[in-house]
Order: structure tokens, then sequence, then C-alpha cells
């Protein structure tokens, strides 16, 4: 590969070694066997350290980040090849031997074998190496939303801020609030009420508050303001061990199968990227949020608005939207990712509202159909 040129020492037709040693507790233990690794590999510039990271170093700063930029190519690119059925070893590329019988040469899945119960016959092989995963009805049961965050926000809305009401995080709240307010009272909207001047007291300025965000509770509204001092809320709730996220039994375990193949997992959901974070890093399963590469809200735009998903597209870096597959259990957010190109399933799970007959989409049951 070219990119090797970048390695000092090395020409295009050189075999470059990078040595590997065991992770540590703790950083300073790793002296002995990285001296050891230099001491055997006189010619390397780097060290990888199994399940940690990667020491790069040069004769300058500039020689140092040169090589760490042609490293991390060059490892991108053998996990690419393995990924294909590929050998990355070699100059020739050719294919890789069988690993425990599930890939062949040609890099393609074996069929009959049995996972989670199901047939690989079954089961969705989306040639897309990118997957977008909605939240709610998808990924966590649409009652936890229902039923456990929202109460909990509209519960603790007036304490949350009695508490934080100095802080610069719920002042900002305050002002988004505060604008929001003043635009649904100039448009007659319902439930919105007059926010009084802070001399009458910070009480009755909360209390305007809180009037204000249940009214926007109760309407259901996908509003900036609103998401933001909920994620802040719900995040007390989650330090405080109140909260706790709840997953489908069935998505750590796609979520690491994709993982493990190399597959880039993101989320798109209409709750703030804070919130989204909330869920996933204190599941009933634990953190879940290393399986991810990227959350996205509807900063992005509307989840039913195809121009969104273009925006996802550019932002992850796939030019061909066929590359990524997108899961949801709304049948408008599935219309309009498939208008922007990308594949689409539907997730039925329980709970989840009906759609339209003949909606013309894939559906699955579980996230291990793919």
């Amino acid at each position: 590969m070219e990119m090797i040129k970048g390695i000092k020492g090395h020409g295009y037709h050189d075999e470059l070694v990078v040595p590997i040693i065991e992770n540590t507790a703790h950083e300073a233990e790793l002296v002995e066997s990285l001296t050891e690794a230099i001491t055997a590999y006189p010619k390397t510039t780097a060290v990888l350290v199994r399940n940690h990271g990667v020491y790069v170093w040069g004769d300058s700063w500039i020689s140092a980040k040169t090589q760490a930029e042609c490293y991390h190519y060059l490892f991108d690119a053998a996990i690419k090849l393995h990924q294909l059925g590929l050998d990355w070893s070699t100059p020739t590329h050719g294919p890789i031997r069988s690993i425990n019988g599930i890939w062949g040469c040609n890099g393609t899945m074996s069929r009959g074998l049995k996972v989670g119960g199901l047939s690989l016959d079954d089961m969705i092989e989306p040639s897309q190496r990118c997957i977008l995963l909605d939240i709610e009805g998808t990924t966590t049961p649409i009652s936890f939303v229902t039923d456990v965050l929202f109460p909990y926000a509209h519960a603790n809305v007036g304490k949350h801020l009695a508490a934080t009401f100095d802080s610069e995080e719920t002042q900002d709240d305050i002002n988004l609030l505060r604008s929001q307010i003043q635009h649904d009272l100039e448009q007659g909207v319902v439930g919105a009420v007059p926010i009084p001047p802070d001399y009458v007291g910070k009480e009755l300025v909360i209390a305007s508050f809180v009037a204000n965000v249940e009214a926007m509770i109760r309407a259901d509204r996908n509003i900036t303001a609103l998401k933001q001092l909920q994620g802040h809320i719900w995040r007390t709730g989650f330090q405080s061990n109140e909260l706790v996220g709840v997953v489908f039994d069935d998505v750590p375990e796609a979520l690491e199968r994709w993982h493990a193949s190399g597959i880039k997992v993101y989320i798109y959901s209409s709750g703030s990227r804070e919130a989204q974070q909330l869920i996933f890093s204190n599941s009933n399963y634990g953190d879940l949020r290393k399986y991810f590469c990227g959350f996205f809200d509807t900063t992005m735009g509307n989840k039913k608005e195809t121009h969104s998903y273009f925006e996802i597209l550019r932002t992850v870096g796939i030019d061909r939207p066929s590359d990524m597959l997108f899961v949801t259990d709304v049948f408008q957010e599935a219309v309009a990712a498939r208008a922007a190109g990308l594949e689409v399933v539907i997730s039925i799970r329980p709970g989840n509202g009906p759609l339209p007959e003949n909606h013309g989409f894939r559906t699955i049951e579980t996230l291990l159909e793919i």
C-alpha cells in the first residue's frame, strides 16, 4: 500500500510489522513490555497495546503526527480487508481461510447456521456497513418513554428549577423557554401563560415556568426548549439511580454482533442527544455507548422529512444512501428515509402503533433478524 511510505524507514515494497503488547491496569506498568517490544523490533515506530490503543513516535512532533495518520489509515484498511474476507498481510490480498465455518472465501455467510433460534435463511443480510436506529419502539419500549421518562420530567420540573435556578445551564434553559413562551403567547397557543418579572420573586417565576412546561408536556410538543430541559431533569434522575434506561432483550446481542462485524451503528431519535446517551449509558444491560458511532437528534431535521436523512448521510460521509440501513417503527419516517435512498425496515414491537395495509416495507420483530 502506498501509505506505507509514510512510515519512517519503509518503502512501497517493504513489510510493516507493528508489535503488540498486553494492556495493564496502569500505564506505568507498560514500561517493561514496551521496552522489550522496541528492543525486539528496532525498526518500529509504533507499538499496539491490546484493548487500549497505540503508541506512535517520531523524530519530531510533525513526524509523529504524520506517522500516526499513516498507521490509522493502514490499520483501517487491514480491518476492512478482513471484513471482506481478504488477507491484509500479503500484497496479493487473496481470500482468507474460513473463520469458524461462517465466512467462505468470497466473504458471504454460510447458510444453515442457527443464531438465536433464527436460521440465516430468515435473516436480513444487508450489504450496508452502517445501521441507523430509532429508539422509541425500536430499541426501547414506547411505554418506557410515555410511562416513565415523561412522567418523571413532569413530576420533577419544579424541583429541578428550584434546585438549579441560578446555574448557568438552567439559566440557558430558562432563556430558551422564555423565548418559546413569548412566541406561544403571540400565536395564542393554549396553555401558555406570561412569565412575571424577576422582582416578584423566584418562587412565582418558577411556578409560571412550571405551568408552561406542564402544558407543553401534556400537548406532547416536540420543541427544543422542552427537550433540553427534560434532558437535564432526566440526567439528574439517572445520576441518582431513580431512572434506569430500558432496552429490549435482543438489543445488546445485536449490537455486539454488528460491532464484531465492523458495522457502524448510529442513533436517530426525536429526543436530545444527551437524553439518548443517558438511556444507553444507564441501561438495564449496562453502558452500551461503546457500540455506537454517533447520535443524531432533530437538530438534523424532522424525522418525517427526507432532507434530514440526506443531512445524516453527509455527516457520516456515505456516498451511496443504500449503504445505510434505517430501522424505525414509524411508517412516515420509513417513507422519508426510503425517499432519501436508504434501505429501510420497520420494527414491530409490543405497544407499537399499527401500520397501514400494504405498506411495502420489510418488517422485523427483533434486531437479531438483521
